[in-house]
């Protein structure tokens, strides 16, 4: 894949590049390219040099421009585009002491959510244990009010027995006094 990148020239201290059209595999200090397409002055702004009909040549057959060419075809108006960032991302700063106290203060809030739950639980336990003893309650209860029942059939039907005795009682008395009745007219 062809690049267009920047090779360095100049001496110490003293930075010009090359703006050059180069295969990506080939380093940036070996000094291979392809075709010359401008010149740069990093400490001179003012003394660049593009060759702005080659470049845009060879970006439509497929070159792609690094983001430090990018940022300077765009700047001097070669292509259109928005600036891309060339510096590394920073690494945030850590703040030891910050880091530290959002632990402790997570490790409270877990502690009391712990504690919350479990008093819920406890509550759910004894809602429970309440709601039982009202179930025992009621049966105990219900079981009262069924031995009452079949107490007061008990004596109902003891009742009907006497009363049937006392019946039968009285109606053989009435038997026997008309037997004695007629006994008595018979011997009369």
């Amino acid at each position: 894949m062809l690049k267009i990148r920047l090779q360095r020239t100049g001496r110490k201290h003293d930075p010009t590049f090359r703006v050059v059209l180069t295969d990506s595999k080939n380093g940036p200090k070996s000094g291979k390219f392809i075709e010359i397409l401008g010149h740069y002055d990093a400490r001179r702004n003012d003394d660049t040099e593009l060759k702005t009909e080659r470049i845009q040549h060879w970006i439509a057959k497929g070159a792609q421009p690094s983001d430090t060419v990018h940022n300077l075809l765009v700047k001097e108006k070669t292509i259109t585009g928005k600036m891309r960032n060339v510096l590394p991302k920073k690494s945030p700063i850590i703040d030891e002491a910050k880091l530290k106290a959002e632990a402790e203060a997570k490790e409270a809030a877990e502690a009391k959510a712990k504690e919350e739950s479990e008093a819920a639980a406890k509550e759910e336990v004894k809602e429970e244990e309440v709601v039982e003893e009202k179930k025992e309650e009621v049966k105990e209860e219900e079981v009262a009010e069924e031995k009452k029942e079949e107490v007061k059939e008990a004596e109902v039907k003891e009742e009907e027995a006497v009363g049937e005795k006392k019946e039968g009682v009285k109606e053989e008395e009435v038997a026997e006094e008309k037997k004695e009745g007629v006994k008595e007219e018979a011997t009369e």
